[in-house]
């Protein structure tokens, strides 16, 4: 059997200098060698396994970029797949293969062998790869239907008389498990959102990942009232109230992570359908260097925010991730000798060292009150959530003369539909010119998965219409292929694209005269602002996006 240095060095992991080193550090921790190389951090976890598989002649597989076989996973129960950190992969004929971090495992080998009556094959992966995989494939759909088969059995006596709060409150009881079973797996699955909506005959549940809906669970309609009655008990909303839409907000733990969801519920036909939008706190510490502006328009975005006032409006549709970049703005210039207050409806994310305001309008606290408020409390910058009415853009305008920085948002197709629009709302053309130091315009496209993207030559038809292709020979671009670390839709996350105004004399001038959109545009673009059209093609030039989701975004 060869020694395991010999095998990283035949591997090209390690270089000799790099091994004797590890064999020194060895020998004084009294450690294994291949423990001590990923102490060190010459190797990761994933090629010792690699290596060790290597040693005693068993196949390794990275089992993200292995096509899982859904039928041989469904052999073998999740808790056996749990208790013994394996996952069955593949069939091929009698045999089933199995992927395991500990192929010594023969307990985990012979209880799999006498409940599948199969050849086992057992092959090597990484131990944090096979946790993974066993989140990902063991959906415990099982155990779904168990619960849904409880559920209905319960549904004999009518659930809606059942009291949630008490002893269906309880961690085992089937509506609640159903209920942790699907934010947990929507959690995992990266989702933005969770849909649960009553149809005729079933209660359909998807998730929003990556900004498209995707069904993942069809449940008996006689869960309905339950599921929604746990969730609006872990919300704190009236349970009472069907006839009205509502809004709430939870939290759950997840791997020791604290996830708050806001959840709305909106009265149909079938039922009540219940809406979850998933935050992530972790979303609220990002930097701006995370968000995938491009250098150029960093920088001019740069020049505005570190300026003491003035006005910042970030522009696009709901879910274009607007509230993800004011913050990360507000991460980069909120330091203990500035006093940042914001006014927001929802408070999506809570920010330490940032005085957050929750408006609510049945007492009387609107937009427009708390700003006034705001303004009597010293702020240095100021967070509107959003400018919907004249009297909010009025008050918003005049902070951002008196020596206030005020972000903000407003819903336009570009940045400068964005000056129309304040002008529009009566604001006085002049106040707009002089407060709006810079518009930001964005769009969320799906990223391209880094393990499966494919090349692409593109022909003159497929280069999109407006981003002022010279001519010559067409690009080799990437686009979608599928493998099942992205589920098999080619994307994986999502990457802003960005429209970066900065307010010019011209444009200022333009403004005051009421120019349309169109004369604005021109002024913007003259003075070197580039279009989201034109910064999504450089994403699709740099194989971050593909053409086809730029189109799907950017219309």
């Amino acid at each position: 059997m060869k020694q395991l240095g010999t095998i990283l060095l035949e591997q090209g992991t390690l270089s000799e200098e790099q091994l004797m080193d590890a064999i020194d550090v060895q020998r004084e921790r009294g450690a294994s060698l291949g423990r001590t190389l990923v102490e060190l951090g010459l190797i990761s976890e994933g090629q010792l396994v690699q290596a060790l598989a290597a040693q005693v002649g068993m196949e390794f597989v990275e089992l993200a970029e292995f096509p899982v076989d859904r039928a041989a996973v469904a052999m073998v129960p999740d808790t056996l797949c749990r208790r013994h950190t394996v996952l069955p992969i593949q069939i091929d004929g009698d045999i089933l293969k199995i992927a395991m971090s500990n192929p010594g495992n023969v307990v985990a080998v012979d209880d799999i062998r006498s409940m599948t009556k199969m050849q086992i094959l057992p092959v090597v992966a990484a131990h944090d790869d096979v946790l993974t995989a066993i989140d990902r494939y063991c959906r415990s759909d099982a155990e779904m239907e168990d619960l849904q088969e409880s559920i209905s059995e319960d549904n004999e006596e009518s659930l809606e008389d059942l009291d949630l709060s008490g002893a269906m409150a309880e961690d085992d009881a089937p509506i609640v498990r159903f209920v942790n079973l699907l934010i947990t797996q929507a959690v995992q699955d990266r989702a933005s959102d969770i849909h649960i909506e009553p149809a005729e005959r079933e209660l359909r549940v998807r998730y929003r990942i990556d900004g498209v809906l995707h069904e993942v669970q069809s449940a008996p309609k006689s869960i309905a009232n339950g599921v929604t009655s746990r969730l609006k008990i872990m919300s704190d909303i009236d349970i009472a109230e069907r006839r009205k839409p509502q809004d709430g907000r939870l939290s759950v733990n997840h791997n020791g992570r604290k996830i708050d969801l806001r959840v709305a519920t909106l009265p149909t036909v079938w039922g009540e359908k219940v809406v979850m939008r998933i935050l992530d706190n972790s979303t609220a510490t990002l930097d701006l260097e995370d968000l995938g502006i491009r250098e150029r328009n960093y920088e001019a975005y740069k020049e505005t925010f570190t300026k003491p006032y003035g006005m910042i409006l970030v522009t696009g549709p709901t879910g274009s991730g607007k509230s993800t970049t004011l913050y990360a703005t507000l991460n980069q210039i909120s330091r203990p000798e500035i006093n940042v207050i914001t006014v927001e409806d929802p408070v999506e994310y809570r920010i330490p060292g940032i005085n957050q305001v929750q408006v609510n309008p049945k007492a009387g606290l609107t937009f427009a009150a708390a700003l006034r408020s705001i303004l009597r409390a010293d702020p240095d910058v100021v967070l509107v959530g959003e400018i919907r009415d004249q009297e909010t853009a009025q008050i918003a305008i005049e902070a951002a003369l008196t020596g206030h920085l005020v972000l903000s948002t407003l819903h336009t197709n570009d940045a400068p539909s964005a000056i129309t629009r304040l002008t529009e709302m009566d604001v006085e053309p002049f106040l707009v010119g002089s407060a709006v130091d810079c518009v930001v315009a964005q769009r969320l496209a799906r990223r391209l998965c880094d393990n499966c993207a494919v090349e692409h030559h593109l022909t003159e038809r497929e280069i999109p219409a407006g981003v002022g292709w010279a001519g010559g020979e067409p690009p080799t671009v990437f686009q979608a292929g599928g493998c099942s670390r992205c589920s098999n839709t080619g994307y994986r996350g999502r990457v802003a694209l960005h429209e970066i105004m900065t307010v010019t004399e011209e444009i200022e001038r333009l403004t005051v005269e009421r120019a349309s959109t169109a004369d604005i545009m021109r002024a913007a673009t003259g003075a070197g602002m580039e279009s989201l059209l034109m910064d999504g093609w450089a994403k699709v030039l740099n194989g971050t996006t593909s053409v086809e989701e730029l189109l799907r975004v950017v219309k």
